[in-house]
């Protein structure tokens, strides 16, 4: 797999692609990814990437030339399945949406930033369009680099145990329950016989309804969509 990341902040991305489960998977081949400086294109003088909105108004745009002409160059060199556009009004980023990108060959996010993006740009050249929640951030690289983390752990290789990811919160719309490790008595707190016992079915009985109570009590709109599911 291969994900460009196009930003008007290119510091902010470097160090925490560079180590965890992302490190480690761009150290054994099994993605590349590539940090694109957006001043970088830029054809002002000043290498400015941002004006102000036509009709007025607080916050800056950026705008699309530099945009353009990064985008473009890199459709050149190859085909991408996803254009993606980081954005406080896109649609919620989800555990599902991970899985699906995790399966394609070329990514390309933009880290959205000031006030927004032109909407020539989202008009044209993005595909997606995902929010990581229902709040604003000072920009789209920290989103950007969270959505590249989820995707990239789902790739065959890049975790150590693979049915790890299989097992993660909101892959069957549930939030994981419990789990407890070693010792199995620590400050006269003792670890439920249940996952002790080696009996692999009654585990797997206590986990599930395990996670039906967290997911119940803390997203019970979660715990509703999985019920009209069943």
């Amino acid at each position: 797999m291969r994900i460009d990341i196009i930003s008007a902040v290119p510091q902010l991305l470097e160090g925490p692609l560079n180590y965890s489960i992302v490190g480690k998977a761009r150290e054994e081949g099994l993605v590349d990814i590539y940090i694109h400086d957006l001043r970088n294109y830029s054809t002002d003088n000043h290498n400015k990437v941002d004006d102000y909105p036509y009709g007025g108004g607080a916050g800056m745009v950026l705008t699309p030339q530099p945009i353009f002409s990064c985008i473009e160059e890199l459709q050149d060199q190859r085909e991408y399945d996803e254009i993606i556009l980081t954005t406080p009004s896109g649609t919620p980023f989800e555990q599902k949406k991970a899985n699906a990108l995790s399966v394609k060959k070329n990514l390309i996010f933009l880290c959205g930033h000031y006030k927004g993006v032109d909407q020539r740009v989202r008009d044209t050249l993005i595909t997606k369009e995902y929010s990581i929640g229902d709040f604003v951030l000072s920009g789209g690289e920290l989103p950007a680099m969270a959505m590249v983390d989820s995707i990239v752990r789902l790739l065959p290789g890049a975790l150590g145990d693979s049915e790890s990811a299989l097992t993660d919160s909101f892959q069957n719309d549930l939030l994981e329950g419990a789990v407890y490790t070693r010792p199995a008595v620590f400050k006269g707190m003792e670890v439920p016989k249940v996952l002790r016992s080696g009996d692999h079915q009654k585990v797997k009985e206590w986990r599930l309804k395990q996670s039906l109570k967290r997911t119940q009590e803390v997203r019970p709109d979660l715990y509703k969509k999985f019920r009209n599911e069943q």
